[in-house]
């Protein structure tokens, strides 16, 4: 599989109408093809079965670059994979390539994904991410968090686990002081997957910092802690 094939693939599967909304809905200024993310879904499956990593990659880079909504949902679709083999080394720097280009939610958190999987796999990886936390590009920043997820859900983290979780929620205290919408929200998404399994922690960090953020973040960040 070519990216132009799969494009292609995917625009004759497009509703024009769709496109539209998606467009007005997500608000980035780059081309909508109108294919729902379940469609997307099944072709990268039966691209990933077709084709070996190398491959896979390839296609991954092309649709990336082609720079169509659909093509760079479907390139982080084709990494997000728990194991990768031989070895995911070319992923994860791909998926790291990808993130100053990041410019809304939708792509980047596909993306972000992709790049849990790879940070999972390999913790020492986290050493590149902690330097996005200090990047003037909001959404390389808001990766940090966002790749960061799994450590926010762990009911018996061992000892390395709560460290990254202790190493994350020092990147994220250095954020509330950051008023950006997006920002903000993505502190209040990481606060709250933790409270399920650290309510206490996670009292612990807002008690400390809530008076820095906005109250729409403080409201959501404890939003399980009363459930």
């Amino acid at each position: 599989m070519t990216p132009k094939k799969a494009i292609a693939e995917l625009r004759a599967l497009g509703d024009p109408a769709k496109a539209a909304e998606m467009h007005r809905y997500h608000k980035v200024d780059r081309p909508y093809l109108g294919v729902a993310n379940p469609v997307i879904d099944d072709h990268v499956k039966a691209w990933r079965a077709d084709d070996d990593l190398e491959g896979r990659l390839a296609l991954a880079k092309g649709l990336w670059k082609g720079n169509t909504h659909e093509g760079r949902i479907a390139a982080a679709k084709l990494l997000t994979q728990a194991r990768i083999r031989p070895e995911d080394d070319g992923a994860w720097a791909l998926i790291a390539s990808w993130v100053p280009d990041f410019d809304g939610w939708a792509v980047a958190d596909h993306a972000c994904i992709a790049g849990q999987k790879r940070l999972v796999a390999n913790p020492a990886r986290l050493d590149a991410v902690e330097g996005w936390t200090t990047s003037e590009h909001m959404w390389t920043r808001r990766a940090a968090l966002v790749m960061t997820l799994p450590w926010t859900k762990q009911n018996h983290p061992k000892p390395a686990d709560l460290a990254i979780r202790e190493r994350v929620l020092h990147w994220a205290a250095g954020y509330t002081t950051d008023h950006d919408w997006f920002i903000q929200k993505a502190i209040a998404w990481w606060l709250r997957e933790l409270s399920k399994h650290d309510p206490k922690r996670v009292e612990t960090f807002l008690d400390a910092h809530a008076a820095d953020m906005k109250a729409f973040a403080v409201k959501e960040a404890g939003r399980k802690l009363s459930a």
